[in-house]
């Protein structure tokens, strides 16, 4: 009975781990893909919340500050000197004393309204650092997409020789029983077929690492599986020649979030500088106060006002240094135009000569190459083929392939560089 419970609780354990391990596969196109990554990815949802966060930031500029009400003086005892007074309310208080007092902070110069400019901009920054921490992401995400297709491509490449190279394997079991092969022609097959079992293997393991990025992007289960369509591996953009360069470079100065960030940041030391400014006119505070029985009347009233004598303090190392900012600002956003402009030219420049270099082979030289495989197994089956030229072809046959496939990947990988350095959708 003990062995038997034993056996049970394995199995049982068994296909309960095997159920964690069977994955959902999902097969989707880099668009779909996309899609599902802007919708689900959660550090997009968490970082637009700053934009919130920013907006109440302006509501709070627009409130008007708090007047303040002051009640003291109350005495909860008296002595034999206390004067009387008439009562509060039936016949208490007749030696009660109470003071209140009423402030309401008045600001000036303007200064409320140029504290709320200075919010709305620091909102329109806030939305632009969202478009740069989204358009970082993005890039991120694509690549991940083009690693993935390339790495699937890769490995069904492998898939299909290492499944060629067993049924070869196969036969040539069959031919060295029967003495009518030297061993030693099938032991070279099976060290080809072990390499090629290395390959996907490797293959598999940086899909896996491809995997636990992606489905994080995409807030996906650990336990799915993602397959990507071949679609958009290839870009489908054939014009990019005729785009001005200079239009590129004028557009990218102006679409690029993080310039945009620059500008605004020089939106905002300017109206720093105005408020700072401001700050040099003292506010002035109104008040409104109550005395009960400790003045020349036993209910005086009495309004007045204050406000900070600027005799030492008027705001000049704050003023100093917002206009420093002002400057300091015009400096980088000249030097990072500049910078933009070499990134715009080169990442176009890299674009068009790995486009050159895939356009370069033939568009029908990868079919040509799959048959010339196909022809090249089927003479080395009938013996018109020696082993060493076929498995020189195999060899060359993988290194085009890889040459290919890496060019596509290039390809894909420049013209989203491209786009990313220039902020907008290049199509």
């Amino acid at each position: 009975m003990k062995r038997l419970f034993i056996t049970l609780f394995l199995i049982v354990s068994l296909k309960s781990v095997a159920q964690i391990a069977i994955t959902d596969t999902i097969t989707l196109s880099r668009n779909q893909a996309e899609a599902l990554f802007l919708e689900k990815n959660i550090s997009i949802i968490s970082e637009k919340l700053n934009i919130d966060i920013a907006d109440a930031q302006v509501i709070q500029a627009k409130l008007w500050p708090n007047p303040t009400l002051t009640i003291g003086e109350i005495n909860l005892w008296n002595n034999a000197t206390a004067q009387q007074l008439p009562p509060l309310w039936g016949n208490f208080g007749t030696t009660s004393q109470v003071t209140a007092e009423l402030e309401q902070l008045i600001q000036t110069a303007g200064k409320r309204k140029k504290l709320i400019a200075m919010e709305k901009v620091s909102a329109e920054i806030a939305k632009e650092y969202f478009k740069t921490f989204l358009r970082n992401l993005k890039i991120e995400f694509r690549e991940n997409l083009t690693d993935l297709q390339y790495n699937q491509a890769q490995e069904a490449v492998y898939q299909k020789q290492l499944s060629s190279m067993q049924t070869l394997l196969k036969a040539y079991k069959n031919q060295v029983s029967q003495g009518n092969v030297g061993k030693g022609e099938y032991v070279r097959l099976k060290a080809s077929e072990l390499q090629f079992l290395k390959e996907i293997n490797d293959l598999q393991k940086e899909n896996n690492a491809l995997q636990k990025e992606l489905k994080v992007l995409m807030n996906l289960p650990a336990t799915s599986f993602i397959k990507l369509t071949d679609e958009g591996f290839v870009p489908a953009n054939k014009n990019i020649e005729d785009i001005n360069l200079a239009n590129l470079m004028e557009s990218a100065i102006e679409n690029r979030p993080d310039m945009k960030v620059l500008k605004l940041g020089n939106e905002y030391n300017d109206n720093k500088y105005k408020y700072e400014r401001a700050m040099r006119t003292p506010d002035v505070t109104l008040g409104i106060s109550y005395d009960r029985g400790a003045s020349l009347m036993n209910d005086f009233v009495g309004v007045g006002f204050s406000l900070d004598l600027p005799f030492f303090n008027r705001n000049q190392g704050n003023v100093k240094a917002a206009k420093i900012a002002i400057d300091q600002g015009k400096l980088l956003t000249e030097e990072k135009t500049l910078s933009v402009q070499s990134e715009v030219l080169n990442a176009y420049q890299d674009y068009i000569t790995t486009k050159k270099l895939y356009e370069s082979a033939d568009a029908s030289f990868e079919s040509d190459l799959d048959k010339l495989l196909e022809s090249y197994r089927k003479n080395f089956m009938q013996r018109n083929t020696s082993l060493l030229e076929y498995l020189d072809f195999v060899d060359a046959y993988l290194d085009n392939k890889s040459i290919l496939l890496n060019s596509k990947k290039d390809l894909n990988k420049n013209l989203e560089e491209l786009r990313y350095i220039t902020g907008q959708e290049i199509n």
